[in-house]
Parts: structure tokens; sequence; C-alpha cells
């Protein structure tokens, strides 16, 4: 039986795309391991140089411990040239998402698909609902990589849906490259998202990642779904709006606070987390300044931070003024306050009650799992809860990572 392997850098995309290569492969009947392989997969990213380098370390890596072929898939295999010098045995594949799986089944040798996807061990499941990117930031690459904006079926995604509950996943995370240009047979987003969260069997349906133009009032009545995560990740990048202009990003400072100001209306307890961007070329220390204070100012609890880096035919590539050193200081000066503001979104969790979907058991037998609002949670030991429960849970302590409680009785 041919043996594969598998991986995925970067973001929920490449890994609902890494998650349908797998899935095809098992259920065509080769077999995953864990280690040196026949075949392996690296969903490689390219949206930054750093991860274009760290995809190219896992071709390299899986080349040194045997693999037979390495095949190079997702966003940065669809970049012109990023692996085309790693040797014979590995393979890019630079079909759009929705072909990989089936190409690499058939050179595989992978026989029809017999049924169903096996079970997977995962409690959460990501379901993409759309591909690709008509937006035109300066820095980025994606639309480039992944093309313009396409949305699946509205039956396709229900039908993927069903079988992921009967799967044994509790939780369904809506997932696109850019999600809000969701549009099907007359559905929007919040269309989908509805229609998910009233399907028989889904305790909780969540959205991976929204721009904020899409933040709309329709968006904002869906959150408030009994079902429906009081969670929004946004993409902020800056929050200074001469280098929001300068990024070709849809809106400025005031807008973005504007729109969460609105969602936090519809839904008093929402959660928001957020993309930032720093050493951007036109960002000095003053624009960085303003993005710290716009990031307090909308009371983001977690923050991603990625250094500038230029791209490839991107109106930027040539481009790179702020010194590395100064790109980490502001890293780090951003993940600092993000620290602070998790802290104190996890402190409002003491002596409070929530719904957490346990994730995992830890080898301490502590179990871990989500909040609705994306709280991490770590719970104290309890044999009579197994892994894909929903308890009661009751915050003691805000912890650094995580809120520290117990369920309740």
């Amino acid at each position: 039986m041919t043996t594969f392997s598998l991986e995925f850098l970067g973001c929920k995309v490449s890994q609902t795309d890494a998650q349908a290569v797998r899935e095809r492969l098992r259920a065509g009947g080769l077999r995953e391991v864990q280690g040196r392989s026949a075949a392996h997969v690296v969903n490689a990213c390219c949206v930054t140089h750093e991860a274009v380098g760290k995809s190219r370390k896992a071709v390299r890596r899986a080349l040194r411990e045997g693999a037979e072929t390495v095949y190079v898939t997702g966003c940065g295999a669809r970049l012109d040239g990023a692996f085309d010098d790693l040797g014979e045995r590995v393979v890019v594949v630079r079909e759009p998402a929705e072909a990989v799986p089936e190409r690499i089944a058939r050179e595989l040798g992978a026989t029809a698909c017999v049924g169903p996807p096996p079970g997977l061990d995962r409690v959460r499941a990501f379901l993409k609902v759309q591909d690709g990117c008509s937006f035109s930031c300066s820095f980025c690459v994606i639309p480039q990589v992944r093309g313009k904006t396409r949305s699946r079926a509205l039956r396709a995604i229900l039908d993927e849906a069903r079988m992921r509950v009967a799967a044994g996943h509790r939780e369904l995370v809506v997932t696109g490259v850019n999600v809000g240009l969701f549009r099907a047979e007359r559905a929007t987003l919040p269309d989908v998202l509805i229609a998910l969260a009233e399907l028989e069997g889904v305790v909780r349906i969540r959205l991976s990642s929204i721009e904020v133009n899409h933040v709309t009032h329709r968006l904002c009545d869906t959150l408030a779904h009994p079902r429906i995560a009081p969670h929004l990740h946004v993409p902020l990048q800056s929050g200074d709006d001469r280098v929001l202009a300068d990024m070709r990003r849809r809106y400025r400072s005031a807008e973005y606070l504007r729109r969460i100001e609105l969602a936090r209306a519809h839904v008093a307890d929402l959660n928001v987390t957020a993309d930032v961007m720093v050493g951007y070329p036109s960002e000095d220390r003053a624009a960085f300044g303003r993005t710290l204070g716009l990031v307090a100012e909308a009371g983001i609890s977690r923050v991603h931070a990625f250094p500038y880096s230029p791209r490839p035919d991107t109106r930027t590539a040539d481009r790179d003024p702020i010194p590395p050193a100064e790109k980490r200081r502001r890293s780090r000066e951003l993940r600092e306050l993000s620290d602070a503001q998790g802290l104190a979104w996890r402190q409002r969790k003491v002596g409070a009650r929530d719904h957490v979907i346990v994730q995992a058991r830890r080898a301490d037998l502590r179990l871990t799992g989500y909040g609705a609002d994306y709280t991490p949670w770590t719970l104290a030991p309890d044999a009579a809860v197994g892994i894909g429960a929903v308890i009661e849970v009751i915050g003691e302590q805000a912890g650094a990572e995580a809120v520290l409680g117990r369920a309740v009785a």
C-alpha cells in the first residue's frame, strides 16, 4: 500500500486545502504515516519571504528523510520559480486548490473514493466556502497565486457540513481567502452562516476571518444566532490612515473602529482578534504609534503581528527601507500590548460561566478547549468528560495563555 505524509504552512485556508488532499488520499486507499513515506505533500505558503523560506526547508527536510516524491501545493506552488530548483524528486503542483487532491491521487494510484473520508482526530473542522481574492492591496501576492474570487455552491457546502457533523465534528469553521466575497445562487455569507447553524447536530459555527468592509448590519445580526460564535478575526494591518491608503486597503482607521463598534452593539461580549503588519515601507514611528493606539482603542484581545517583506510583482516589490531590527522591535511592542489585552480579556472570565468544547487531554490529564468567543480554556482533570464534549465551565484564574477553570457539576 502506498504511503504518504503531509504538512501545511500558513493560514486556515492552507490547512483546509491540505486536509482535502489528506481525505482524498485516505479515502482512495493510501495509508498516512508519520516520518518517511513514499510521497510527502507540503502545502506551501508565500505570504512573506520568511514563509517561502520555511516552506523550502520543509521540502528539503522531507527529501533528506527519504521521501521518494515531494509534492509542493498551495499558494507557494503557484509563485513563479519559488520551488523549481529543488530537484527531480520535487513535483510542483500549480493547479487551483480544488483540482489538487485529484491530481495527486491520480499520480499516486489512489482508487476512486470508496465512501466518506475516514473520521478525523480533531473536534473542529474547517469548511472552505470561497477561494481567491479580487482586492488589490499593494503588498499582497495572494490574488496572483489564488486568482479571482470564486464561491462554492451552497448545496455542496451544506453536504460537506452534514458529512463533518456525522463524522463527529462539533464545531465548523467557515473559511476562505476573502470569505466576505462569497456569492452563490443569490446567497451571501450571512445566508451561509444561518443555513449551517440550522443544520441538525451542529453545536457551533465560527467565522475564521473577515475583512472589515464586510462587517455589515446583516452580518452583525447573524452573529446574534445562538449557534454562531461571538468572535470576529478582522485584519487591521495598520492604524495609520496614510499607511492604509498606501497599502490600498479599503477602509480608514475611523471606519475600522466604527464597524467593530457596530458588531459589539449586536453582540455585547464579542471577542475581536486581528492581523497587523509592521514595517510597511511608509510606516514611520508616528504611524506605528497610531497602530498601537487603535489596537488599544478597539480592545483587540489577540494580535497576529508579522513583518512586511516585499513580494514579487506587487506594487511594493522594490520597497523595503525599514531595517529588520526595527521591524522586530515593533513586532515585540505589538505583542506586548496584545498579551496585556488578552490577559485583561481572560480576567473577565474569572467567576463567569462559559460553554467549552473539549479539544484534547494533556499529559497531566487536564482538558483543553475553546469557549464560544475563542477564548482558550484549561480545565481540571475530569475522567467523566471525553473529547468533543460540550461542558459548562466556570473560570477560576486568568493564565498567560488560557483561562484556568473547572466543569460545573
